[in-house]
């Protein structure tokens, strides 16, 4: 049995980035989860704080078109329906626009604005259905401004917001809350990879460029994220906000 009193929230890939850290914020906040891949453990984490969890493997690729829908089925067959939904997606190909190939903006699009795309797609219809949800995608600060060495990640990231708030526009007179949040600067090993910064003079570099001159943690933005996610506040629609310290 479920209890109908509890909001459902969805989370698409809860093994990677921000998503665990989501998952377990919402959980101590009353939630049900609906998740797609979670990282060993989680589940049990979630279940001890008190969610009913239901798990939807093989959907953390949102960029194919039965991810997405495969998610909201899932919440739709288990609750019955769906109060708030998070997103993150895409990869990072950095570099200069001179040096760029057209291959690398056609893999740029699939993955940081197809996969957006089928998301809201999917979880759009039931909340407008029902009259009320809140959505979050989350894209990238790099989106909220020109990025020097990341020409087409950043042109693709700002696609995403755009799209992002356009569908806000449309649904907001149905009650449903759709807002972008964009990362960048996050202490979590994939960004370290990519950059480099395991190297204490790389980091103490990256670092500089931003304005609180440190990283942002995983758990500090879940506690950000939920102000457009937990019900508690539902009159913010259309927005992008920047979560990189002060760098956008």
């Amino acid at each position: 049995m479920t209890d109908a009193a509890r909001r459902v929230a969805l989370v698409t890939d809860a093994g990677h980035y921000v998503s665990p850290a989501l998952a377990l914020e919402f959980a101590r906040r009353g939630h049900d989860l609906v998740i797609g891949d979670p990282a060993d453990g989680l589940v049990e984490e979630l279940t001890e704080l008190g969610a009913t969890v239901e798990v939807v493997d093989g959907v953390a690729n949102l960029a194919r078109p039965e991810s997405a829908p495969a998610l909201v089925e899932a919440a739709l067959a288990r609750f019955g329906k769906l109060d708030a939904a998070v997103a993150f997606s895409g990869q990072i190909i950095p570099g200069s626009f001179a040096d760029s190939t057209i291959d690398q903006l056609r893999s740029l699009v699939t993955s940081c604005l197809e996969a957006p795309y089928n998301f809201l797609k999917a979880v759009t219809e039931p909340m407008v259905a029902a009259g009320s949800g809140q959505i979050v995608v989350i894209t990238s600060a790099a989106g909220g401004r020109p990025t020097k060495g990341a020409s087409l990640y950043s042109s693709v990231r700002a696609g995403a917001t755009m799209l992002t708030r356009n569908v806000a526009g449309e649904v907001a007179r149905t009650g449903v809350q759709v807002n972008a949040l964009g990362t960048n600067f996050m202490d979590f090993p994939e960004f370290h990879a990519a950059a480099g910064t395991d190297d204490p003079a790389v980091r103490a570099m990256f670092e500089k460029q931003v304005p609180m001159r440190r990283f942002g943690q995983l758990d500090e933005f879940a506690s950000f994220a939920m102000a457009f996610l937990d019900g508690s506040s539902t009159f913010t629609t259309g927005q992008f906000v920047g979560y990189a310290g002060g760098w956008v």
